[in-house]
């Protein structure tokens, strides 16, 4: 199962190495929404001039709004995975931390970062330099309150240190959102992700916020035109669509209750508070995923943690009963 437990969507892989599985195949090996904000024609976007700066601005005014962004800055990213990869470079100060389990990108930005447990948070902060991790996180859906987080943020303060916090799916866990909380002292850099509650994970569209200082050296790095035109006029318009968004809120939880129920009508029970996926812990995790997969339904495995299987939102009531046959079948 190596292939698959880098991260999720390798489904070209899946295909190759099941070939017998019945298609169309379903993709729950990602936390995104499987229903896709529709909202813009994507013809009407003009690719054949530069992006301009006041459309960056408007998109980074629109999801400042969304993330309700008091103080501090926010920067458009191609992406959080690339954004986290140039905040590694920032030469923020050390010791380096993350906090497990949760994303590889996190253990690999920050060289010679130790990782730790929640347990360890409030004596790594008093030892000052610097954390990541990942709220709600990510495969578990683990919540920390944000209360908790801002005195792990001052503590940190306290000896020179810095806390980052990945948000990647706190648009489907509003009560996750920091960035109300903070003032323009704090030392928190935070990123969002546009994919993930949007459904558009190949826009390749996230964002920073932080402090200016350092934020005008991700704005350095990555230059006069870090999202593409596409980008910049689906995110602008999807984070202003108000009605869709607290419409997604309600049926994205709505759909998780019946994936859990569903689940617990085959034993496994899940975790995590996070709407977008469930992480199920069972001693037959990879013959599941094997019996799953040649059904042609690819889940999310881990090298890490073999008795885990993460399971993404079934798209409908048609695939969560596509499921449940194959779960059955064992």
């Amino acid at each position: 199962m190596k292939a698959w437990t880098e991260h999720g969507g390798r489904i070209d892989s899946a295909r190759a190495a099941y070939r017998d599985a019945p298609a169309p195949w379903v993709d729950l090996s990602t936390g995104i929404n499987p229903r896709p904000w529709s909202g813009i024609d994507l013809a009407s976007i003009d690719l054949a001039a530069l992006p301009s700066p006041s459309d960056l601005g408007d998109l980074e005014q629109a999801a400042a709004a969304m993330f309700d962004c008091r103080t501090g800055e926010i920067a458009a990213l191609p992406g959080t995975e690339v954004g986290l990869r140039v905040v590694g470079d920032l030469d923020l100060p050390r010791p380096y931390r993350h906090l497990t389990p949760s994303y590889r990108t996190h253990a690999e930005m920050l060289p010679g970062s130790a990782p730790i447990t929640i347990d360890m948070l409030d004596a790594e902060a008093a030892r000052g330099g610097t954390i990541i991790l990942a709220n709600p996180n990510n495969p578990d859906g683990r919540v920390i309150a944000s209360a908790t987080l801002l005195a792990i943020a001052r503590a940190l303060r306290e000896r020179g240190g810095w806390l980052i916090v990945d948000e990647a799916f706190a648009d489907a866990v509003p009560e996750a959102n920091l960035l109300p909380m903070l003032a323009p002292d704090d030392p928190v850099i935070i990123f969002r992700s546009f994919g993930k509650f949007f459904g558009l994970a190949g826009l390749r569209l996230g964002f920073v916020a932080g402090p200016g200082m350092q934020l005008a050296a991700i704005r350095r790095r990555l230059g006069s035109w870090p999202v593409s035109a596409p980008a910049l006029a689906v995110g602008t318009a999807a984070y202003r669509d108000k009605d869709w968004i607290a419409a997604t809120r309600a049926a994205l939880t709505l759909e998780a209750f019946h994936l859990d129920r569903m689940l617990a009508r085959h034993g496994l029970t899940a975790s995590g508070d996070c709407p977008l996926f469930r992480l199920v812990e069972t001693d037959n995790a990879a013959a599941m995923f094997d019996r799953l997969a040649r059904a042609g339904i690819l889940t999310r495995p881990f090298d890490h943690a073999p008795r885990w299987l993460r399971f993404g939102l079934p798209a409908d009531a048609t695939v969560l009963e596509r499921l449940d046959r194959a779960l059955g079948d064992g």
